[in-house]
């Protein structure tokens, strides 16, 4: 018998995805200029340009934020998923449970703590490596 009833898990699942859209939204019009930087026409919400320079300030720091609350809408939402297919709780790595606890923490987790220790063990080893390789950072 599952330690928790679906319906709970799910309805924890979408409070939390309802929340972090929220504050996605309350961040508001930013995004519109992000993604769309065509869409500063005569007619924009922008076209004032003093208002664009504020949002802009507004905008470098929303940015990180903004793109870590889509992380984490995407993962809450893969856990919904996972729940449908009944494969929530159950370590991507090794196939076992992970602890509920973990779970109740942060319910988009998919990997129990000592597999999830194991890859930041080896994410931390090949950090140097990745840096020669990776892509330039963007400073402004």
């Amino acid at each position: 018998k599952e330690g928790m009833a679906v319906d709970e898990v799910r309805d924890r699942i979408e409070k939390e995805l309802g929340s972090v859209m929220n504050r996605l939204r309350q961040m508001g019009g930013a995004i519109v200029i992000e993604e769309f930087p065509g869409a500063l026409g005569d007619n924009s919400p922008f076209a004032d340009p003093t208002e664009e320079v504020q949002v802009q300030g507004v905008r470098e720091v929303s940015f990180a934020t903004r793109s870590l609350l889509v992380e984490r809408a995407n993962r809450l939402a893969e856990a919904l998923d996972r729940l449908r297919e009944g494969e929530y709780g159950t370590c991507e790595e090794c196939g076992e449970p992970i602890a509920p606890a973990r779970l109740k923490a942060m319910p988009e987790v998919t990997t129990c703590v000592r597999c999830q220790d194991k890859i930041e063990r080896l994410a931390r080893r090949l950090e140097p490596v990745a840096v020669l390789f990776g892509e330039p950072e963007e400073e402004d």
